[in-house]
């Protein structure tokens, strides 16, 4: 990413100077149709600002840690697990993900779903759950009909 105090907006939900980055490596950890942009990474804040993509049917990795996430809605429609709770969302809403708390993004069939992610810039790395807590997950019938992996 260029040092630049202006990257430019360009068609597609993309900027002048900002990679195209895979979401995670293929095998590492189950997902559909994600990508990202890490847009700002400062030391001087201590974070990140990262834009990412989920294709419509697509989904990120279930999956939880150590850091918390602050998150924007920029378009589309989708649904997110937050720790126990799915909820639907849609442009300009805002999603706070606490340390420790399972989270998955889903963008609905028909449209994509791209937000806006703040995590601090030195964080742990996600955790994937073990068999017992995905039955856990799964014994809550809504948790159970969002989640995918």
């Amino acid at each position: 990413m260029a040092e630049q105090p202006v990257r430019k907006a360009q068609p597609g939900f993309r900027w002048e100077a900002v990679d195209l980055l895979a979401y995670k490596a293929e095998g590492e950890a189950p997902f559909k149709d994600v990508t990202r942009q890490r847009l700002f990474a400062s030391a001087a804040l201590g974070c990140e600002l990262r834009y990412f993509e989920v294709a419509a049917g697509g989904h990120s990795t279930l999956e939880r840690h150590a850091h918390e996430h602050a998150v924007m809605v920029l378009r589309g429609r989708g649904g997110c697990l937050v720790g126990e709770r799915v909820t639907e969302v849609g442009p300009h809403d805002l999603v706070h993900i606490p340390a420790w708390h399972w989270h998955q993004f889903r963008a609905t069939a028909g449209e994509s779903l791209g937000f806006l992610c703040m995590v601090n810039a030195e964080r742990d790395r996600p955790q994937l759950p073990s068999a017992a807590e995905w039955a856990a997950l799964r014994a809550d019938p809504r948790i159970a009909d969002f989640i995918r992996g």
